[in-house]
């Protein structure tokens, strides 16, 4: 994909094959570990390759699409992690300092140790530019080239947000169905049944349209299945508003309070380059096995740094975070 940077960025439509592919994948109760698209190096690819590459998506995009499994009722937990709430507090109380988006930078060490440099840029307005250099982010920024506004970007950062303003059970709700409600969360057994029914149906009939095969229809899922599957999709839904907009503190401060309704995630304390730290383990069960470790700065919230794990073939990947406040004007005139 790298080799397609010069082709026209995908429409909705493409995204729409790709999440409909995503979809599938995440229905298996034991799921690899997905990804928020961010992770990735993610360059403009065109439509068909996209649509030819639509189950491959699957695992780069995480959950940043699609009808997905939720949970029945979506009730918050109690908050697990007591830390990650107090430093939320301070991060909410310190506000955001002043520019209108958030930059991040990502840098993901492959198998082969070699870096590679990733560019977000989230607008206050909810516009988003990415690049693989300062120069390619900053072209896309004078040029007006945003990337296609989803709908699922803007549910994320208002849970988040409506997390950081108090009403966490009802902003976790809105995170997990962020990509959609295929289980019913707030309707009746035969309405959620229905709606299950119909996202396979839909999920089976875009695989239909770009030629790959069909699975069979699959109950919804129960049990501590269903509870992994929840968690899981907080967890990657979460995780995709922090890294397309962690320099907000408002976002930053939301994310903190959902991720500490995930329960069995393990918070620790540790030290990188100097500064305090913690560590946020996600629970194995929701990641299908493999190992997702997060984190961020101990008086910020910041990301600093992720280590994943695979549990099938058990390469370790890893991916080191830079977040700051930035104007467009100077984004676009190179000042990065």
């Amino acid at each position: 994909m790298k080799n397609l940077r010069d082709v026209p960025s995908p429409g909705p439509e493409a995204y729409d094959r790709a999440r409909a592919a995503l979809r599938t994948a995440i229905e298996e109760p034991v799921a690899t570990v997905v990804r928020p698209k961010h992770w990735f190096s993610w360059p403009k690819v065109g439509v068909a390759a996209v649509g030819a590459a639509a189950v491959a998506a699957a695992v780069v995009m995480g959950t940043s699409g699609g009808s997905v499994p939720a949970g029945p009722s979506g009730a918050a937990p109690q908050a697990v992690e007591a830390p990650l709430v107090k430093l939320a507090s301070a991060v909410r109380a310190a506000g955001t300092r002043p520019g209108d988006a958030s930059l991040i930078i990502n840098t993901k060490f492959g198998l082969d140790g070699k870096p590679d440099l990733y560019y977000t840029l989230y607008t206050d307005k909810g516009r988003q530019f990415t690049g693989d250099s300062a120069k390619t982010l900053a072209d896309a920024v004078a040029k007006g080239d945003a990337e296609p506004a989803t709908p699922y970007d803007g549910k994320v950062m208002a849970a988040a947000r409506l997390a950081a303003n108090g009403d966490v059970d009802k902003a976790r709700i809105a995170m997990i169905t962020a990509a959609g409600n295929a289980l019913g969360i707030g309707l009746s057994p035969a309405e959620a049944d229905k709606a299950w029914a119909a996202a396979q149906a839909e999920t089976a009939e875009v695989l239909r349209k770009i030629g790959k095969p069909v699975p069979a229809p699959r109950p919804r899922p129960t049990g501590k299945d269903l509870e992994n599957l929840i968690n899981n999709h907080l967890w990657s839904n979460t995780q995709h508003a922090l890294f397309a907009n962690a320099a907000d503190a408002e976002v930053r401060a939301g994310v903190l309070k959902l991720y500490a309704t995930i329960p069995d995630m393990i918070v620790g304390k540790t030290e990188v380059d100097g500064q305090a730290a913690l560590t946020l383990t996600a629970p194995p069960a929701i990641l299908g096995g493999s190992a997702d470790v997060l984190i961020i700065n101990a008086d910020n919230g910041l990301p600093i740094r992720e280590e994943v794990t695979s549990a099938e073939s058990s390469k370790h990947y890893v991916v080191n975070y830079k977040s700051f406040r930035v104007t467009l004007a100077d984004v676009a005139a190179g000042k990065i």
